[in-house]
């Protein structure tokens, strides 16, 4: 027998949301995030620590089940959203030439050569 859990309608919208705004797979994330991470320092014993935030925070929630989220899991999720769609409300004129304008939605796991 399947239990079934039952969360808060608004999460379910956050979810919806989270995962239309953060458009890249996990481990694309990642990857980005450590090659932004990466330089002089190089990585600890465990590169996933040294990623940048708050990407870091939402990969974290990217490999999670909605049926897991925490409080603060859902505070990342609305912080994504929210700075997700004020930077591409913001866009540039040179759009998605602006390589620092890009960056930084890729580094919310947004990327803006992916259609929706």
């Amino acid at each position: 027998m399947a239990r079934e859990a039952r969360l808060d309608p608004e999460v379910e919208v956050i979810w919806d949301d989270f995962h239309a705004e953060v458009n890249v797979e996990s481990e694309t994330l990642r990857q980005w995030l450590l090659t932004r991470g990466s330089g002089e320092e190089a990585f600890g014993p465990n590169p996933d620590l040294d990623l940048p935030e708050p990407g870091r925070q939402i990969l974290a929630v990217l490999r999670k089940r909605k049926v897991d989220l925490t409080p603060e899991d859902i505070e990342v999720m609305q912080e994504a959203i929210t700075r997700i769609r004020e930077l591409t409300a913001e866009r540039p004129r040179r759009g998605n030439a602006d390589d620092e304008w890009r960056h930084a939605l890729l580094d919310l796991g947004h990327d803006v050569l992916i259609e929706r």
